[in-house]
């Protein structure tokens, strides 16, 4: 990250990173670097600027400053509907939920895809944020929205075209499904759940409507059969699981996949597992939270390596409902107890997975009682609500 030092019309001296922000003195800025006003007046007396490495500010040349940020300029003959569109993707970071852990690149990504229009779908393991992701981007971008929940439905012609309906006055009569609607809707985002889990016909139904040089549905069930179009700026977003531990997903046809971008949704690692914590429940003991994304992230460790002890980690989405029944009251082994032990085989005696995974909590178990386990008085307990969809 690159920072000029400069100053404004009324001779103020100000800091500008490369992406046109201005880099408060005095304050931690980027990756907790702080910009001491003196060391910034001294820099640009010598004819220098910063360059952000490690989470450090050590100085540059202005000239060598002004040399990277030419070849890196955007072309001025660009047209402005291009340039407001780089724009809006390199500050959409900002529109990131704080409750959102995602990488700015792939957040950046996927905010590109969304605005020009293209076919998303979201991977990673349960519990990961895979539907909050698709959600954010929705209220990121203020656009029409649209849910279907296509694991949870075994008629996908009824969800997807509609149905026939018949009557001895009038006779019979077909009634559009919402999604013939949505995708009739200009800029809507449109939200596939659970693609993974949807019965093949609907995998069949999506793939003219999906494929970029058809975009189409077919009514069949109405009245001569006509075609709807799908409407300018429509964007799809899918969540899917895949991978052998979901026995209940069906294999998804290779012509299916590949006419979506593939978003994958990291796990997270103990620091942000931690930080998520910090952030749904701020009141609660930082021992507890400790000892959760500890736990957390042992499991996640166990699973990357060559032979695992265990068959699966704890998901985000689990991570979250423990800290909600510590702060409830519950110790971190009644949690572990009822949350945690339950997902692992007994079978084996010592060597089962669950002894395992007892092993792993008894690590972080303290002494502390449940009258320990807030930082604050009771009259000013608070808690931030919120939760991870799948």
């Amino acid at each position: 990250m690159l920072i000029q030092i400069s100053k404004d019309l009324q001779g103020k001296l100000v800091a500008i990173d490369q992406d046109g922000k201005i880099v408060k003195f005095n304050q931690k800025g980027f990756q907790g670097a702080t910009l001491w006003k003196n060391t910034a007046q001294k820099a640009f007396d010598e004819g220098m600027g910063f360059e952000l490495v490690n989470g450090r500010f050590e100085k540059v040349a202005d000239k060598e400053i002004q040399r990277e940020l030419d070849r890196n300029a955007v072309p001025s003959d660009l047209p402005e509907e291009q340039l407001e569109l780089m724009s809006f993707i390199q500050a959409s970071p900002e529109l990131r939920p704080e409750v959102m852990k995602m990488t700015d690149i792939k957040w950046k990504y996927l905010m590109r895809c969304a605005m020009r229009g293209k076919n998303i779908m979201m991977t990673g393991p349960a519990g990961c944020g895979k539907t909050m992701a698709a959600k954010s981007v929705v209220n990121a971008l203020e656009r029409p929205d649209f849910y279907f929940n296509l694991g949870a439905t075994q008629d996908p012609r009824a969800t997807l075209i509609g149905n026939t309906h018949f009557n001895k006055e009038t006779g019979t009569t077909f009634s559009e499904a919402l999604f013939v609607k949505a995708i009739q809707t200009e800029n809507a985002v449109i939200l596939l759940d659970e693609i993974s889990r949807a019965h093949p016909e609907a995998h069949n139904i999506l793939m003219t409507v999906l494929d970029e040089g058809q975009r189409y549905l077919r009514l069949d069930e109405a009245d001569g059969a006509p075609t709807v179009k799908v409407a300018k700026g429509v964007t799809f977003i899918a969540t899917a699981n895949i991978g052998n531990e979901y026995t209940a997903t069906r294999v998804m046809d290779r012509a299916l996949v590949d006419r979506f971008i593939m978003v994958e949704m990291d796990v997270l690692d103990t620091e942000q597992e931690r930080d998520l914590l910090d952030y749904l429940y701020p009141k609660l003991d930082s021992d507890a939270k400790a000892g959760i994304s500890g736990i957390v992230g042992d499991t996640r460790t166990e699973m990357s390596n060559e032979c695992p002890r265990i068959s699966t980690h704890i998901s985000t989405r689990a991570s979250v409902e423990m800290a909600g029944l510590i702060y409830d009251g519950f110790t971190l082994e009644e949690a572990a107890e009822v949350l945690i032990y339950p997902r692992y085989d007994a079978a084996g005696g010592l060597d089962s997975e669950r002894t395992f995974v007892k092993q792993l909590v008894q690590k972080y178990m303290t002494t502390a009682s449940t009258d320990d386990l807030f930082n604050v008085e009771a009259d000013n307990t608070e808690m931030v609500e919120g939760t991870l969809a799948s």
